[in-house]
């Protein structure tokens, strides 16, 4: 009687993690074989790092695409992109102090040192160039605004004709207000569509002081 034989299929080996890809339970952070994380570099190492124009028109596509999701409007989704920039902002206004020299890093505390620092430390930081004009308004004297002839946001961005009002350069308005905010000096910034024949995509960046901040500067400017 011949009994038949049943082949076994051949026992893989089991991977092993490397060290380099373990886990911490506690943190959830992957620890790189020499046990530092970003956490742990200095802030000074990348001050003169720059990202690639194809990765951040990637990554704004991305989040403009996840701002968009279920909102009701132009306005609704300015306010999601304003919304995004503005952390970025609070954590600018600290880094780049930072990176000051200790003589010259002073945070603003009146409106016009602010601004200056915003439209040339803040604009060369995020895009390699100071902004194109800054000007206060003839009408209101809680308003400033800020001009840039071609804003680096809204050159990669393709919007619809029933959307022609929508402003993607409102992520930067939230930027510019989380500095103001940072600085103890609250606005608020909305970015507008100023287009001419020389520059289409030029963006004005309107900045409305609140009205303490001005109670403030009148303060300041009668110490003097």
């Amino acid at each position: 009687m011949s009994s038949s034989l049943t082949p076994k299929a051949p026992q893989l080996p089991t991977p092993q993690t490397p060290p380099s890809a373990q886990r911490n339970p506690q943190s959830g952070l992957r620890i790189p074989s020499n046990r530092k994380t970003i956490y742990d570099r200095n802030l000074n190492r990348t001050r003169t790092s720059e990202l690639s124009r194809a990765s951040f028109a990637y990554l704004f596509s991305e989040m403009v695409s996840y701002a968009q999701k279920r909102v009701t409007g132009i306005q609704d989704l300015e306010r999601r992109l304003n919304e995004q920039g503005y952390p970025l902002g609070l954590r600018l206004l600290s880094l780049l102090l930072y990176r000051e020299p200790p003589r010259t890093a002073t945070r603003p505390t009146r409106i016009l040192p602010l601004l200056q620092f915003i439209t040339t430390p803040l604009w060369r930081h995020l895009f390699s160039r100071p902004a194109d004009a800054l000007e206060r308004s003839q009408a209101n004297e809680d308003e400033y605004m800020i001009s840039d002839n071609d804003p680096l946001v809204n050159q990669y961005v393709s919007v619809p004709k029933e959307m022609s009002q929508l402003n993607c350069a409102a992520f930067v308005a939230g930027i510019i207000e989380g500095v103001c905010d940072g600085a103890g000096l609250t606005a608020r910034v909305s970015a507008h569509n100023s287009g001419t024949e020389m520059w289409p995509g030029k963006t004005v960046f309107l900045i409305k002081f609140e009205g303490e901040v001005l109670e403030r500067e009148g303060v300041l400017e009668k110490m003097r």
